[in-house]
């Protein structure tokens, strides 16, 4: 059982396949590394920002707990080593609906604000990852706004 969790995951960092099982955990760690992104654009990483990674995880992909841990550090040592967010937004753009790329930038305004406050890299991060969704400007500050009340700092 172990030996067919870690293949799974092992798979998740090799180039996209032809199944649609392998596309799926591409898709799923394309996402994560943009999550993780967010949280990692402060150099220290707050607790409420990981668990804000698995939340949205948890929301978009239907896996067990520990998939998720497993997804989420293959996602920071993808994050480490990768220099552009390109291959993982060209993946959401392929395999997205436009509404789900929305709901991903709500998401990594949902990891910005587990801290209870927004940095200028986070905000420069996200909107970066947003015009390459092509998410509009009024779509990027609507999501925005959705997690600053989601997180409960309220309206700004």
């Amino acid at each position: 059982m172990l030996r067919a969790l870690k293949d799974l995951f092992d798979s998740l960092s090799t180039p996209p396949a032809g199944t649609p099982a392998e596309q799926e955990h591409t898709l799923q760690l394309a996402t994560a590394v943009l999550l993780v992104e967010v949280m990692r654009a402060e150099p220290q990483v707050q607790p409420g920002e990981r668990e804000a990674v698995l939340a949205g995880l948890r929301r978009k992909f239907p896996l067990a707990p520990d998939e998720l841990e497993r997804l989420v550090e293959l996602a920071e040592a993808k994050a480490r080593t990768s220099n552009d967010f390109f291959a993982f937004t060209s993946t959401l753009n392929d395999r997205f609906s436009h509404e789900q790329k929305v709901r991903i930038i709500e998401f990594m305004w949902q990891v910005a604000y587990a801290d209870g406050g927004i940095t200028a890299d986070e905000n420069h991060l996200i909107s970066k990852v947003a015009g390459l969704l092509h998410v509009t400007h009024g779509e990027y500050i609507a999501a925005k706004l959705h997690a600053k009340e989601a997180s409960g700092l309220g309206a700004p």
